[in-house]
């Protein structure tokens, strides 16, 4: 791999694993504050929301940045926040603090995911994308699980603690090893969101804040959800997230090469049939061992199969400003993440634990939805700009 796209993995791995090891720590969290799961589940919520909306805002304003600089500083931030989680005894200061941590992450994924697409040529784009969002992927097979583990041992404000620690270790790798990357030229804000007024682009957006909201829905409630075969031990539960984490690297892996040979069609309509499928299926495979683990394989491949073939259709759309649009991508999929992180609260006050993959799978199938209006916009433009080249070629011909 080439040593750029490996240094942003690596970044990306620090983000990753502070965005899904809360999931094995939100019942620890909320015993130790005194407050319910659900309120605890806030957190997700506060780092999710402040992502969505800090990234379209800071890609703007910072625009203009030297990348490498704009990359340390997102980090530095990034690591300043786990520190305040992890020292903090209130509630309120933990929601701060982790609004802050996601306000680094806002300033280092998109411009890392636009780094990496610069880089690379247009025939093997998939492929960096893919080797980038591995970081993420990488953070559910090993950061995750093991921040869990450690959280089994200790208390969660050590899992917070390994968190720190990834991320500073990140920053110093990203500051020495990272080489001088050319600044793009400075967008207004306003620019930046005009792409949103492609219809094609709104509904690829939709795909991922409803898809991804589904997908990890159940993830933040993972420690309820698969309470029966865990029984509330964190060791287990880490090793659950391992296996899922193991699954989601491969299909991350998998997708970034079929992308580059087959439509992202056919990979985006197939991965959100799977899922739906085994979503409806996991309230019953949850009671047992071996269904549990086919389960979170095939939620594992499809949730993280997914994130490739939308950068791609994206990047395809509009090359000229693909930062822009992976920006707005993951910004779709904070939102759907914040959201999903109430909605699903709000499922598990109503309903309890077990039917909570039932409503994520109706989000999926909301996102299919979308996907298909998308394609079928794509259709009706290639078809629209054929007939308008093929009436200019006649007109031309037609001179004398």
């Amino acid at each position: 791999m080439d040593r750029r796209l490996l240094i942003l993995a690596v970044g990306m791995f620090a983000m990753g694993t502070d965005n899904f090891v809360v999931a094995g720590i939100l019942p620890g969290v909320a015993a130790s504050l005194n407050t319910s799961v659900s309120l605890a589940g806030l957190m997700v919520t506060f780092y999710a929301l402040t992502y969505a909306v800090a990234a379209p805002v800071m890609a703007a304003l910072a625009g203009g940045w030297p990348r490498k600089l704009l990359l340390v500083a997102a980090l530095g931030i990034f690591v300043a926040g786990n520190m305040f989680t992890a020292l903090a005894t209130d509630l309120h200061w933990v929601l701060f603090s982790r609004a802050l941590s996601g306000f680094g992450a806002a300033l280092f994924s998109p411009t890392a995911l636009g780094v990496a697409s610069a880089l690379a040529p247009p025939e093997k784009r998939g492929r960096a994308l893919a080797a980038v969002t591995a970081g993420l992927t990488g953070a559910t097979a090993l950061g995750s699980p093991i921040g869990t583990f450690i959280g089994g041992f200790g208390s969660w404000r050590t899992t917070l603690w390994f968190v720190t620690l990834l991320g500073t270790v990140a920053m110093i790798g990203v500051w020495t090893m990272l080489p001088s990357v050319p600044r793009p030229a400075s967008v207004r804000l306003r620019e930046r969101l005009a792409p949103v007024r492609d219809a094609r682009i709104t509904l690829t957006l939709l795909t991922s804040l409803f898809g991804f909201g589904g997908f990890l829905m159940v993830y933040t409630y993972a420690g309820v959800v698969l309470q029966r075969v865990t029984h509330g031990d964190g060791r287990i539960l880490a090793g659950m997230f391992l296996l899922w984490g193991v699954a989601a690297t491969a299909g991350n892996l998998l997708a970034g090469r079929l992308v580059d040979r087959f439509r992202s069609r056919h990979i985006i309509n197939a991965m959100l049939w799977l899922a739906i499928i085994n979503f409806c299926a996991l309230p019953w495979a949850s009671a047992h061992v071996f269904s549990t683990i086919v389960a979170l394989t095939i939620w594992g491949i499809c949730g993280w199969g997914l994130i490739v073939p939308q950068q791609h259709r994206l990047v395809q759309l509009k090359p000229d400003v693909a930062p822009l649009l992976l920006a707005l991508n993951n910004t779709a999929t904070y939102i759907g993440l914040a959201c999903s992180g109430v909605l699903g609260g709000a499922v598990l006050r109503e309903t309890g634990a077990q039917y909570l993959s039932l409503v994520a799978a109706a989000l999926i199938a909301i996102a299919f939805l979308f996907a298909e209006a998308a394609h079928r916009c794509m259709n009706r433009v290639h078809v629209r700009h054929g007939a308008t080249a093929q009436r200019r070629e006649t007109a031309v011909m037609g001179k004398p």
